[in-house]
């Protein structure tokens, strides 16, 4: 791959388009990643939690996942910054510095699901689920700065298209192998580990990962948080606009299955909460990539951000308004139409505020949190709202305006049309 003349290749800005293996291989990680990430929350943990025979199931739900979430915030940026200065050596040649920590991320993961499946107290569900959270951010983090690490801002739209789907497409992925595939939590949870293995270590191991210049090994840390916030506002406002939006997404998504049970009254909740998901994935795939390649040829994206909110929020709105089977399937193919375009294109936006190349990792790393906080802040506000704020429809609306004031929000930053 070319970069930028006169400067190491680990720090370049990329000018060479990636080609179609390199984003296949990258692909099929974040489809690992996120199959693991999202099918113990919709799937696994709440069946599992039930199973415990625990009173409050919504409570102690929003409790697991909002340690695992806890557990993110932590260890996302805190690797990252390792990974943007380490220069692992084997045998006295430099490898490069985001792979090792991809594989180690997986092997932790990967075992610690398989102790998430044997358990059978919460204290037990809590800490398989830390272990697991730990090992999955470890990979976000190096597999998140892949972008603006090796490909081209002309190419970021379209990439981001690709990486993005696996969100959704890990999802439905895992819920055929733990409902369809595969009975049972243990079975399930050693589907997920397999599964990660498989489809994440290829690009470890096949993908090129530029070793650091000797040079760098005595560079100081980067510069403090509160520095880079206060001289990069654009990169504050692009993590403002992803948390809100990522706090609509969690509030509405973290009850599905109990929404259906409890308020549509759903028959066999379980095979309505697949076909959500499944029409979730096709809107989404329609979209994402379409959307992240017109963001490209315009070279804008923040227009594309604020109309996938509005997207996101109408949806939203008629599952507040109508909560009927019928309208949860309308509402499904929209979210996931919104949410497509909207990760496709803030992904792309956000590699263009980060402050320093030296720091990708690490800054994508805060980012992430703004993924990740809203699984602590969620259910914490979900919970009340279910219970004693007016149910699903105060839900769902409280879905809709923050997933638009999210959305509003990207029209601060300046220096991306």
């Amino acid at each position: 791959m070319s970069v930028t003349q006169g400067t190491a290749a680990a720090l370049a800005e990329p000018v060479a388009p990636v080609r179609h293996s390199w984003i296949g291989l990258l692909f099929a990680a974040n489809l690992g990643l996120w199959m693991v990430f999202f099918t113990p929350v919709q799937v696994l943990l709440p069946e599992q939690i039930s199973e415990l025979g625990v009173s409050g199931k919504e409570a102690t739900l929003g409790w697991v996942t909002g340690v695992g979430a806890l557990v993110a915030i932590i260890v996302n940026p805190a690797a990252g910054s390792l990974s943007d200065r380490s220069r692992p050596r084997v045998g006295g040649r430099a490898y490069g510095r985001r792979h090792v920590w991809t594989l180690g991320g997986a092997a932790l993961a990967a075992m610690s699901l398989l102790f998430l499946g044997a358990q059978h107290s919460v204290a037990g569900v809590v800490l398989g689920w830390a272990g697991t959270m730990a090992g999955l951010n470890v990979m976000l983090a190096t597999l998140s700065a892949a972008v603006p690490d090796r490909v081209p801002v002309s190419q970021r739209g379209s990439v981001s298209g690709w990486i993005g789907m696996p969100q959704a497409l890990g999802l439905v992925l895992g819920a055929v192998l733990v409902t369809a595939v595969v009975t049972g939590t243990l079975s399930g949870y050693v589907a997920m580990a397999v599964g990660l293995v498989v489809l994440a270590v290829p690009f470890a191991l096949l993908t090129p990962d530029d070793p650091l210049p000797a040079a760098s090994g005595a560079r100081p840390p980067g510069e403090p948080l509160w520095r880079t916030l206060r001289e990069h506002p654009d990169f504050v406002w692009a993590w403002g606009t992803r948390f809100l939006v990522q706090l609509g997404n969690a509030l509405g998504t973290l009850y599905l299955l109990y929404f259906l049970t409890d308020e549509v009254r759903l028959a066999d909740p379980d095979t309505g909460l697949l076909i959500m998901i499944l029409l979730y994935t096709l809107g989404m795939v329609a979209t994402a990539v379409i959307g992240g390649r017109l963001s490209d040829a315009s070279g804008r994206r923040k227009i594309f951000v604020v109309w996938s909110g509005v997207v996101i929020a109408v949806a939203a709105l008629l599952l507040a308004i109508w909560p009927t089977w019928p309208v949860a399937l309308v509402g499904s193919v929209l979210l996931g139409a919104g949410y497509g375009v909207y990760l496709a294109v803030d992904t792309a936006l956000i590699t263009q505020v980060l402050p320093t190349a030296v720091d990708r990792a690490k800054d994508l790393g805060v980012i992430n949190i703004a993924t990740a906080a809203p699984q602590v802040l969620g259910p914490a506000l979900a919970a009340p709202i279910v219970t004693h704020l007016g149910g699903y429809p105060t839900l769902y609306a409280a879905t809709a305006a923050v997933t638009l004031l999210g959305a509003v929000l990207v029209t601060r930053i300046r220096s991306v049309p």
